[in-house]
């Protein structure tokens, strides 16, 4: 079977309180050492499937090593992809949504600012002696939403954006300047910025930081991406570990539920459970002397009325379970 290299998120994505994808690759039955949450090591070894070779990666460098094919497939946030291709065309793919990682990347200023929005804030500000200054991890997609911004144009028409990474400079309108901050943005608005692009689940760290959000730049979320190395048996590969992956993501919305019922009524009941949705599929019906143990794949958020309903036709011995791993 072909080798392939898979970058796996630091970070973020490998915490217990926003993704753990750690624990998503052992819900879909794979044996991994290395890459517990908080105990993340140089060394990963998916024990049981020696063709995948994994390595730690930065979410911002994923797609820069997809696009380089110094990884086959990377789990990465779209944030980082779109930022990676907003001024060049890339060649990775995205294999499907992982349903986990969920933010916003978003424009905030301070809590007392008089402005509603960023076409407001540029037309308030259009008279200023100084540049005006934003802080960002995302230079790219920042100067990319300014530009198609409303009040931008009226202001500074099709200039670019003087954006500064570091000692690099890119761009012909200095009196708006984007500069990258590798990390802790909020704190550039103490400091001095006007503005910052920052990504957030809830709000809740802008709040805390006294900022309030001016506009919403995109929507993102974890997701499996190939590479330009990724063709052939590696894509094949590749798109088995998605299967696999998004089998355990579909399993934790779901309960496994076995119940025995009076073979005089498992028609009835059966029939009950598909015409109003009770069950995923048909169930499945062992047939006993006097009873029938029945099992149904249920929606968890359907489960209590499910419960209720097979009590009412005399079920007995209902266990649910959990279940790890939906193929569909």
């Amino acid at each position: 079977m072909v080798k392939i290299t898979l970058g796996l998120p630091k970070g973020s994505l490998n915490n217990i309180k926003r993704g753990n994808t750690y624990q998503l690759f052992v819900d879909a039955g794979y044996e991994m050492k290395g890459y517990e949450p908080e105990d993340e090591s140089f060394e990963i070894q998916i024990v049981n499937d020696e063709d995948i070779k994994a390595f730690l990666t930065r979410p911002q460098s994923s797609p820069v090593e997809l696009n380089r094919g110094m990884v086959d497939l990377a789990i990465v946030g779209e944030d980082w992809v779109k930022e990676e291709s907003v001024l060049s065309d890339n060649d990775i793919t995205k294999l499907g949504d992982l349903d986990y990682g969920q933010t916003r990347l978003i424009m905030a200023v301070p809590n007392d600012s008089p402005y509603e929005n960023l076409t407001d804030f540029f037309r308030k500000n259009k008279n200023r002696d100084t540049p005006i200054l934003c802080f960002t991890e995302y230079p790219n997609l920042t100067r990319k939403f300014m530009m198609q911004n409303k009040g931008y144009q009226e202001i500074y028409g099709d200039t670019v954006p003087l954006v500064q990474v570091r000692g690099l400079k890119d761009g012909n309108n200095d009196k708006v300047q984007v500069i990258n901050s590798d990390g802790a943005t909020e704190v550039y608005i103490a400091k001095g910025a006007d503005l910052i692009v920052d990504n957030t689940q809830t709000g809740n760290s802008l709040k805390k930081a006294g900022l309030k959000e001016l506009e919403t730049i995109l929507h993102s979320s974890a997701g499996l991406y190939a590479g330009v190395s990724c063709t052939g048996e590696k894509m094949e590969k590749a798109q088995l570990i998605f299967d696999q992956l998004y089998g355990a993501i579909l399993a934790r919305k779901y309960f496994d539920v076995k119940f025995n019922i009076n073979n005089d009524i498992v028609k009835e009941l059966t029939d009950y459970l598909i015409e109003n949705k009770l069950c995923s599929d048909e169930p499945t019906i062992n047939k006993g002397s006097t009873y029938s143990q029945v099992n149904v794949l249920i929606p968890k958020g359907k489960f209590p009325e499910m419960l209720y309903e097979i009590k009412k036709y005399g079920a007995s011995s209902i266990i649910r379970s959990d279940v790890k791993q939906y193929v569909k």
